[in-house]
């Protein structure tokens, strides 16, 4: 089976690329302002920030490798739900017999 290539969405990579781009442009700005005793701190500060942003991008990507329907789990965790889905035995015995007149054919 051939898998189908989709356009790349330049729009979500750019929206991601774009924080960085602004903070390494605020870091070189802003590099000589700063005394050097706190420049260590600030960088560290800064690192800590950018980490903790990202953190929801990796846990999400994470949780789709783990759950996602390319995984083992979560192939069969759809399995399950469909069939799961479907009537219990006891509601399709009382539908058959509220039936029992309209389902004859002949």
């Amino acid at each position: 089976m051939q898998s189908e290539t989709k356009p790349k969405d330049w729009t979500n990579t750019s929206a991601s690329l774009a924080p960085t781009l602004l903070g390494a442009a605020a870091g070189v700005a802003i590099g000589e302002l700063v005394k050097n005793e706190s420049r260590k701190p600030l960088a560290l500060g800064l690192v800590c920030l950018g980490a903790v942003a990202l953190m929801p991008s990796v846990v999400d990507t994470v949780v789709d490798l783990i759950n996602g329907p390319n995984s083992r789990r979560g192939s069969r965790r759809t399995l399950r739900s469909i069939r799961d889905s479907g009537a219990d035995a006891a509601d399709l015995e009382l539908l058959e017999a509220d039936m029992d007149d309209e389902l004859f054919i002949g």
